[in-house]
């Protein structure tokens, strides 16, 4: 067995250093890979770091069997799959080596020339560094063509982000597989410029240095500037803890004073942490439970300059062409556990965040004013962030849904995208049709944002948001040219619904979880076309049931009722393509969606047991459904906006968002059938 994609196959990989993070990236490894039988291989010239290695690695392991994250089977493969040894030798017949040692150029260096005596030249060789130039890393590289630097996020094999970093040498085809092959199996990869500590390093140290010239100020202790940086900026942990459990210090002391030729003036290694070096101590954090009193003049200022710094951080990055709008917003998010820079920026407005910036400027020598930001502040609009993107095919357009933190759910601004992406896909004489996909392998879309659903408050809001939806949809269903959604993983709610607006639908074979409707867990019904499209393309009567039920249908159930034409086994965006192109050139037969009235549709429901649903939200539903499909579809569509608007007044929606938003999908709403 092997893992094989775009003709590149891996059955073994390999992974040099077992220290801090190498164990980690070999967890995720063995992840992924092992089910493809891919054999991992961590090597380190230390007998004892390879036993700390394994014990960290295997530790974590019966931690996921504890928590239910794997199977005992599955970690009994997992940790099966991995070869701990100190013999390079053991790499030979390796495709991918990650070289995870010591930030350090000589070492690192070493540990290329003894890879390539063992492996073959078409290996390719990366490096986990976290600041260092992949020129300088593999200068002396026989075949730079094949090296580059792939840096993982604490912890390694949780966090999605990698940045991918070609240097001038890397070959494209090299880059391009890789970007895919993370994608697949489950990472976020963003695609970076070459510069030291790439893009997310200097945003994450950068918000360090801010940090801690804030408390040498005097503006506030450690303690309370943690804290309020934390809140301010929606951080998972404050930037005083994270140096502290990621082992960051020293790393962050040499990368700041290189920020300083390699960036700008501003960057430098601050004082305190000079001397809690030398001290060899701990930033003294809140504990457990400990309460950090502040007064509001203290808040405001820290999160003022913590926010300016932060809006700068980012800016510079694309200013310097290290990364983009959208990549950044996405990753920074992602990678730090923060909020989305340049949505918080539009959120505020730009003009107010730009002055945020220049305040810290002010006050900050050396610290640039983005240009990025003075030029969007002054066209008066907002940023464009892409979370729709469209790369050509073979004169097919495939649009891409990427947002990974939440399984590509849809939102209002996601929907927008679509339609403009499509009314270019339309409008362009040169492009026969259009696939519509998602980000990764987990998800195709989850859904509606939940979110923006629990904000809505008045059956007038609730009958516009559905709308909405409708608007899109019912031009993606109305064009010309062939449109095919292609599952590339499971598709609940909107996400569904979107699947079936397109002419035609196939799907990545084997999927558990293919499609559902679990709206009415909600206290909701489908808002955004699935009762009228649902019954329209599978038979009625399972249509009923499983709105009624939220259960969801896996793949093979799919196609034996019709939702989807095919499973693939091979690439899915490749068949799809083809598939368009067969549409577009009369060699295949689309059938589109039947818009007359359904027949056959009874009267009544037939009684079921809903168990904890609402029978408020039940009777909704079955009334839109039957009475709706009785009619022309846009005329069903239209009552399935009434009745979503409707349902927006009920109390069982506000306790079914309530109890999603605080307990999760899996936990059963006590809904009151009012």
């Amino acid at each position: 067995m092997a893992y094989t994609l775009k003709n590149w196959t891996l059955d073994k990989v390999g992974v040099i250093g077992s220290g801090q993070i190498g164990p980690d990236i070999a967890l995720f490894f063995a992840k992924t890979l092992a089910p493809h039988g891919v054999s991992i291989v961590v090597v380190d010239v230390s007998d004892d770091a390879l036993a700390k290695g394994k014990a960290k690695l295997e530790k974590k392991v019966a931690k996921g069997v504890e928590t239910g994250a794997f199977k005992p089977e599955q970690a009994e493969a997992m940790t099966g799959s991995i070869t701990w040894t100190s013999d390079y030798d053991s790499l030979k017949g390796a495709k991918l080596v990650i070289e995870a040692a010591t930030e350090d150029k000589n070492i690192k260096q070493k540990i290329v020339a003894a890879l390539e005596a063992v492996v073959a030249d078409d290996c390719i060789i990366a490096s986990n560094s976290s600041h260092m130039e992949p020129e300088v890393i593999f200068e002396n590289a026989k075949t730079p063509e094949h090296t580059l630097v792939i840096h993982y996020f604490f912890p390694a094999e949780r966090n999605i982000i990698v940045e991918v970093v070609p240097s001038k040498h890397t070959h494209d085809v090299v880059t391009n597989w890789l970007m895919e092959f993370y994608e697949q199996i489950g990472k976020a990869p963003i695609k970076v410029g070459s510069r030291y500590g790439y893009a997310i390093d200097p945003v994450f140290e950068g918000l360090f240095q801010a940090a801690a010239l804030l408390a040498e100020k005097g503006l506030g202790s450690v303690k309370q500037v943690d804290v309020i940086s934390k809140k301010a900026l929606g951080q998972g942990i404050g930037p005083f803890t994270a140096m502290n459990l990621t082992g960051g210090n020293p790393i962050t002391a040499v990368g700041l004073d290189h920020y300083t030729t390699k960036i700008h003036k501003w960057f430098r290694t601050p004082d305190s942490l000079k001397q809690l070096l030398e001290e060899n101590k701990p930033w003294e954090t809140a504990g457990r439970g400990e309460k950090v009193e502040y007064t509001e003049d203290q808040f405001k200022q820290i999160a003022d300059y913590m926010t300016g710094a932060y809006f700068g951080l980012v800016g510079e990055i694309v200013d310097a062409g290290i990364s983009n709008v959208g990549d950044m917003n996405m990753a920074v998010n992602t990678a730090l556990v923060i909020r989305e820079p340049f949505a918080w920026m539009n959120e505020m407005g730009v003009a107010n965040a730009l002055k945020l910036v220049e305040a810290y400027a002010a006050d900050n020598p050396g610290f640039p004013v983005p240009e990025c930001i003075k030029k969007q502040a002054a066209s008066g609009e907002p940023f464009e962030i892409p979370m729709v993107f469209r790369e050509d095919k073979d004169g097919v357009a495939v649009l891409k849904i990427r947002r990974p933190a939440v399984l590509n759910a849809l939102n209002l601004e996601v929907f927008r995208q679509l339609r403009n992406h499509c009314e270019a896909v339309e409008a362009d004489a040169n492009i026969k049709g259009a696939v519509i996909t998602g980000f990764g392998t987990k998800a195709f879309v989850s859904g509606a944002d939940i979110d923006m659903l629990a904000a809505l408050k008045t059956q007038a809001e609730g009958e516009a948001n559905s709308q909405q939806f409708h608007a899109t949809l019912d031009y993606i269903e109305d064009m010309k040219k062939p449109v095919l959604c292609a599952y590339n993983g499971l598709a609940f709610g909107g996400g569904n619904e979107l699947a079936m607006a397109c002419h035609a639908r196939i799907a990545r074979k084997g999927l558990k979880l293919l499609a559902g409707q679990p709206e009415v867990n909600l206290g909701i019904i489908p808002g955004a076309g699935g009762t009228q499209r649902l019954p329209r393309w599978i038979p009625f009567d399972r249509a009923l049931e499983l709105m009624r039920t939220a259960r969801p249908i896996n793949g093979a159930t799919g196609l034996e009722l019709g939702l989807i034409s095919e499973e693939v086994e091979g690439d899915l965006v490749d068949r799809a393509v083809a598939l368009v192109n067969e549409y577009a050139s009369g060699k295949s037969e689309l059938k589109r969606i039947n818009r007359e009235p359904v027949a056959g549709v009874p009267d009544k429901a037939p009684e079921i047991d809903l168990g904890h649903l609402s029978t408020k939200i039940d009777g909704i539903l079955c009334h839109t459904i039957i009475e709706g499909c009785k009619k022309p579809l846009r005329e069903g569509l239209k009552l399935e906006s009434k009745a979503f608007g409707e349902c927006v007044e009920t109390e069982d929606m506000h306790i079914g968002m309530e109890n999603f938003l605080k307990n999760g999908a899996r936990a059963k709403a006590e809904f009151k059938n009012k």
